[in-house]
Order: C-alpha cells, then sequence, then structure tokens
C-alpha cells in the first residue's frame, strides 16, 4: 500500500480509468436513467448500490486469478455473453411493454439490488474492462494494489450510475403524459436491446 501511497498519479490514473469505463452509457446507465424518471433518485438508490458491488466483485475476482480462468475456458465467456444479452433484451422487452402510467395495478419493473448486481455480471463489458483494469495497474497481482484499484472502481461507479439517476430525475419534468413516458421507454428500451445486441459482437 506505501507503493500505491507515495504514487498519486496511479491513483489519478486508476480513477481516470474507472471513470471513463463507468460514466459511458452502458446497460446499466441506460437503466439507471429510466429508473430515475419513473421513480426518482432516493428510490432506485439500490440500482446504484447493486451496480457497484457487482463490478466490484467482478474487479475482485478478475484481481485474484479469476481472468486466467476465463482464458483457459472461453467457452465461459461465451456463456456470459449470450446469458448477458438474453438478460438485457428480457430487461428491453420489460421497459418497452409499460404503459407509462406509474399508478397503474402493474407498476414498471422496480429498482432491485440483486437484479442491478446480476446486470453487471452478465455484462460481458464489464469483465472486459476489469481485465483491461487489472493487466494495467495489477499484473502483477500485488494485493494492495488489487484492492486499490477494486476501492476506486467501487466508488466512481456508484457515482456514475448515479449521475445517471439524477439525469433521469431531471428529466421526469418533462414526462408529464403517459404518452410521453411510454414513448421516453420505448426510445430506453430500444437502446437497451440495441446495446445487448452489439455485446454478440464483442
Amino acid at each position: 500500500m506505501m507503493a500505491i501511497q507515495s504514487q498519486p498519479s496511479v491513483v489519478i490514473s486508476m480513477a481516470a480509468f474507472a471513470l471513463a469505463a463507468c460514466i459511458t452509457p452502458g446497460a446499466s446507465n441506460i437503466v439507471a436513467l429510466s429508473y430515475g424518471s419513473q421513480f426518482g433518485v432516493a428510490r432506485s438508490q439500490r440500482h446504484a448500490l447493486g451496480s457497484a458491488l457487482g463490478f466490484t466483485l467482478i474487479m475482485v475476482l478478475t484481481g485474484f486469478g479469476l481472468h486466467e480462468v476465463l482464458e483457459r475456458w472461453p467457452v465461459l465467456t461465451d456463456f456470459i455473453r449470450w446469458a448477458g444479452t438474453a438478460f438485457l433484451l428480457y430487461l428491453a422487452w420489460k421497459l418497452a411493454a409499460d404503459n407509462g402510467q406509474l399508478s397503474s395495478a402493474k407498476p414498471a419493473e422496480r429498482p432491485a439490488f440483486w437484479r442491478a448486481a446480476t446486470l453487471q455480471w452478465l455484462n460481458p463489458k464489464g469483465w472486459m474492462v476489469a481485465a483491461a483494469g487489472i493487466g494495467a495497474f495489477a499484473a502483477d497481482g500485488e494485493a494492495s494494489t488489487v484492492w486499490m484499484l477494486c476501492l476506486i472502481c467501487s466508488i466512481v461507479c456508484y457515482v456514475s450510475v448515479a449521475s445517471w439517476l439524477f439525469a433521469g430525475a431531471y428529466l421526469r419534468r418533462f414526462l408529464t403524459s403517459t404518452r410521453r413516458i411510454r414513448n421516453f421507454n420505448r426510445t430506453m428500451a430500444a437502446v437497451l436491446a440495441g446495446s445487448a445486441v452489439s455485446l454478440l459482437f464483442l
């Protein structure tokens, strides 16, 4: 840990890497935007927390050797890709099917901690980011470096997803009719479905 503390530039580089990976549009952020617009920031915190935990666990496992398992057994990577695509398409379908009426007897799929964590685990982008981060900053497997990178990524991931929640909550003021909400949901569903399909070509 002392080696990291004596090199603040390394910590800054880790934070910059994590921000670039987490703030850009992706499955968790697209879902966060939709949740923020429908349920607000406070009620959607479980999505941000679940996303952060899910991504952090990927980083921890990758940092302590799981990336070697995936390289040796590429069929596991293929399984993650296909399962992740199916899960994202399911979420897109649920979003597109919502009628835009939050007061209806069957409200939209509500934010859930474990669903957000699962979304990260089934997202190939998360695994690639983890492998890239570990390769760049902790290729030697030094424990303190791995833990520092995981801590930074956890914080940055939460802040990034939460910022998309705030963006969605801001858009909420413009979603003043059932038609607008329905159109917004379907737009987000189309973007999410496109993101899911693109995973098959990684």
